[in-house]
Parts: C-alpha cells; sequence; structure tokens
C-alpha cells in the first residue's frame, strides 16, 4: 500500500474516532453540532455517522427542539453495543460485573464460591458466568472480554499471581480461567483495578494515594494518571505498611501493618460484630462502637499522613467500607491528619469511592471499555 493510501487510511480512522468521541462526550448531539464544533465538513461527519451506525454503535433518539427550521435529529451513541464484564475474586464469594461504554453498570451479582485452587472451582466459575451473561440476557457477540480482579499481585507478564498468601493462590494462572471462559481474559490486582476507577471517575486526578477498605485492605499509588506498579509489581500496597512495630501479627508474617487496623476483617475482629451491625450500632451511640471506630480512623489517619508526605495528592478511600462513612468520619479524618503533618490537607483532597465492595471488578472491567474506545 501507497504511503498516501496509509495516510488517507489513518486520516478517515482519526476522524471516525473523533466523531465517535465527540457523541459519547456530549451524550446527546446533532450532525450540525459535530460539524460546528469538530469543524469538520458536513459530507465528511455525514460519512461518519452513516459507518458509525451501520456498525451498530449509534442511534437516534428523538429530535431536538426546533429553531426555526427543520428538527435536528437527536444523535446517541449505543451505550451497550459493547460490554466488558469484571469477576471480582474474594476468599469465600465472587463479585460479576457488566459495564457499557460509559462504564456504568448495567449488571452485578454476588456468589458465595469459595476460592481453592481446583480445577473444580475454575470450571465453576466459567458456568456462573454464563449464567451471569444469560440471567442478564447479555448479546454474547458484544463482549468485549472478562477482566479478572484477585487478592493478588500479579506478575509483571500478566499470566499468573506471583504473590497471594491471602487466598494462597500463588499458584493462579491466566489460563486456569481461559480453560472455561471463551472470551479474551486478563488478570488484574484488585487494588490496582480499584485504582483505575478512580481514574476513570476523576478526570482530574494527577496523583493520588488510594485506599481500598476491603475485607482485607489494598492500596495503589496514581503519579502522572498512571497507576505505579513497580519493578517487581507491588508498589502501593499500603496496607503493609507498618504503623506500631510490635502491633498484632499480619497475614504477611509481619507485626503492626496497617492491614491489622484498618482492613473490615481487622474491624470485626475488634468489634465481635459483623459490619453492617457494627455500624447500626454505631449510629445508635454505642460508645464501645465509638471507641473502635475512633481507634480505626486515628490509625488510617497516621497512615494517610505519611503517604500524604510522599504523595502529595488527594487521597482516595474506596472500598467496602467506605459506604459506611459519613461527613463526620472525614472532618475527624481531616483533624487527626493536620494536627501532626506540617502539610496539611483540604477536604477536596479526600475523595470517597462510590462503588463500594464491586470496586475491583468495575476497575478491572474498564480496561476492555478504554481499549475498544481508542481504536473506535
Amino acid at each position: 500500500m501507497s504511503d498516501k493510501g496509509m495516510t488517507t487510511m489513518a486520516v478517515k480512522k482519526i476522524n471516525k474516532n473523533k466523531v465517535y468521541s465527540f457523541i459519547r462526550q456530549e451524550v446527546t448531539t446533532s450532525k450540525l453540532q459535530i460539524v460546528q464544533k469538530l469543524q469538520m465538513g458536513l459530507s465528511t461527519v455525514s460519512q461518519n455517522l452513516k459507518i458509525l451506525e451501520e456498525e451498530g454503535l449509534l442511534e437516534k433518539n428523538g429530535y431536538f427542539e426546533s429553531t426555526g427550521g427543520r428538527k435536528a435529529q437527536a444523535i446517541q451513541i449505543r451505550r451497550t453495543a459493547r460490554i466488558s464484564i469484571g469477576i471480582g475474586i474474594l476468599k469465600k464469594m465472587v463479585h460479576f460485573v457488566a459495564i457499557d461504554l460509559y462504564g456504568t453498570v448495567i449488571f452485578d451479582s454476588t456468589q458465595d464460591i469459595p476460592y481453592e485452587p481446583s480445577l473444580d472451582y475454575y470450571r465453576q466459575l466459567g458456568l456462573e458466568l454464563e449464567e451471569f451473561i444469560s440471567e442478564n440476557d447479555l448479546d454474547r457477540s458484544s463482549i468485549l472480554g472478562v477482566s479478572i480482579a484477585t487478592q493478588g499481585i500479579i506478575a509483571p507478564d500478566g499470566q499468573s499471581v506471583s504473590y497471594g498468601v491471602i487466598m494462597d493462590n500463588i499458584q493462579m494462572k491466566l489460563s486456569d480461567f481461559t480453560e472455561f471462559i471463551t472470551y479474551p481474559c486478563r488478570l488484574e490486582h484488585d487494588s490496582k483495578a480499584a485504582a483505575y476507577l478512580e481514574l476513570w471517575n476523576h478526570q482530574e486526578i494527577d496523583s493520588a494515594v488510594v485506599l481500598l477498605l476491603n475485607r482485607n485492605m489494598g492500596g495503589s499509588v496514581i503519579t502522572n494518571r498512571q497507576v505505579h506498579q513497580g519493578i517487581h509489581m507491588h508498589s502501593g500496597i499500603i496496607e503493609h505498611l507498618c504503623i506500631t512495630p510490635d502491633g498484632p501479627l499480619c497475614y504477611c508474617g509481619c507485626r503492626g501493618c496497617l492491614e491489622t487496623y484498618c482492613s473490615a476483617n481487622a474491624l470485626e475482629n475488634a468489634s465481635g460484630m459483623g459490619i453492617t451491625a457494627f455500624f447500626q450500632e454505631l449510629g445508635n451511640g454505642g460508645s464501645r462502637c465509638r471507641q473502635i471506630w475512633d481507634d480505626y480512623l486515628n490509625h488510617l489517619a497516621f497512615a494517610i499522613r505519611n503517604l500524604n508526605i510522599m504523595i502529595d495528592g488527594s487521597i482516595i478511600i474506596s472500598g467496602y467500607l467506605v459506604p459506611f462513612f459519613i461527613e463526620d468520619d472525614v472532618t475527624y479524618l481531616l483533624n487527626q491528619i493536620n494536627s501532626s503533618s506540617p502539610f496539611t490537607l483540604s477536604r477536596e483532597q479526600i475523595l470517597l469511592g462510590t462503588q463500594g465492595q464491586y470496586t475491583p471488578a468495575i476497575g478491572a472491567a474498564l480496561y476492555y471499555i478504554r481499549e475498544f474506545l481508542q481504536n473506535v
């Protein structure tokens, strides 16, 4: 093919992506608005709209109000023209989510499937995935892929878990899943997946620390809008910061890790109550729960204070426990952080996640959506 031919094809691809991206960004627009905002010729816009509609990526949904002439058709992307599925694997359960081209969850489900490194487990997971797809009447041809978030550090080649003490899943391999899942698949560390979701939700973020307050705590670091991985992929493992050298024994074999103070499991162990019951009692004014929660927040504040010294950015609190946070808790955290730090945090720097326990599964699923949007 000639250089001229390649250049023409490249330009067409760029124009197509520009038109599609603009429509997605605007949510609803018209042909004339696309022409004006993108400063493209009418014939170029019309041609790209035709191609995108033929590919099933666009839909026309009514008309704009007339401004004196013919009413303009309202153009939108088809949100479910492509779908990505995320699976969040925990020690005792599995979360399934399906997200659309805006990254919005359209279906979710939680199944009590305890992890075990066996062929039967991976076979059951494949069957549960197929049932999730069937029950929600998902178009299989629209599924871009299945991204699997698990507790454990993923090897640099993405093919296996290189460190997995919590679930004892160091033997977990991507090939275990692909034997029973027919869609494109990938593995993702659950904490890094949480960071990808926050980057998606907060376009203004440049640098941040993400604290994933799940059954077991997790963390990740964002710099220059990239999730930092490190040489051995364990950058940002905040849960193993040592808070007190002679503190409780952590699953990693060390003492006093942040995990032993600020995971949901640690909160349950301290209170002897389930999480929902604990926060109900806390809301009812239980003094013992108040003391336990203050201790929890004090340890979290201590960690955030130190992390803010290293990473000058946002602090994003995400995961299972976040729906239980109230504004008074954030105020308490800020007061504790700023009372002992040379560099104070503002309220605007502390962000709360919105997806609770499904955060890792959603964040993992976004991989295939981002990939598709870059290559429309």
